[in-house]
């Protein structure tokens, strides 16, 4: 046995026994990651097939959903509170900001015109923040000016909207 071996090494020499290593990993890659893999892949995907015929079916329970979901108990003031706090937190400094009211339907929104300053990766991190922490906020324009190109510092002036159902 070991004669028969050593005689297949010797025959193969070291570039056939490495092709033959990479063969051996490329099975054992297949067989512990490629196919547990691709059965968590069709798991997720008859859970989002049923999850899909589970879900609101008519366009009026869908937006009955957007409206419940838009329906929280914290005010406007606290929102803003919520997003000074961010600011501050995330190094930006907020500059006076102003606000519009519009209501058209059973949403309202509040507008917000907020000038800022910061590096371009506080504002990120100040917007990933906000975005992430107000449900009900939204980013709606973005404009990022520097004043020469060795400066750190960037001027922003961001439009976001608070949206809200009106009680």
């Amino acid at each position: 046995m070991k004669l028969n071996l050593f005689r297949i090494r010797q025959e193969l020499g070291s570039l056939g026994m490495a092709a033959l290593l990479l063969m051996g990993a490329a099975a054992a890659f297949s067989s512990f990651v490629v196919e547990p893999i691709e059965k968590r892949n069709q798991i997720l995907k008859s859970n989002l097939k049923s999850a899909s015929r589970a879900g609101p079916g008519t366009s009026g329970q869908k937006v009955e959903a957007v409206y419940q979901f838009l329906d929280k108990d914290a005010e406007t003031t606290d929102w803003l509170a919520k997003l000074y706090g961010i600011g501050k937190a995330t190094g930006v400094e907020l500059k006076s900001a102003t606000y519009q009211t519009k209501s058209d339907s059973r949403v309202e929104r509040y507008e917000i015109v907020l000038p800022a300053a910061g590096s371009y990766t506080q504002i990120r991190d100040f917007l990933k923040r906000a975005l992430t922490e107000i449900p009900v906020l939204s980013l709606d324009q973005m404009t990022l000016k520097r004043e020469s190109r060795t400066d750190g510092s960037v001027n922003a002036e961001l439009r976001l909207t608070l949206h809200k159902v009106k009680p």
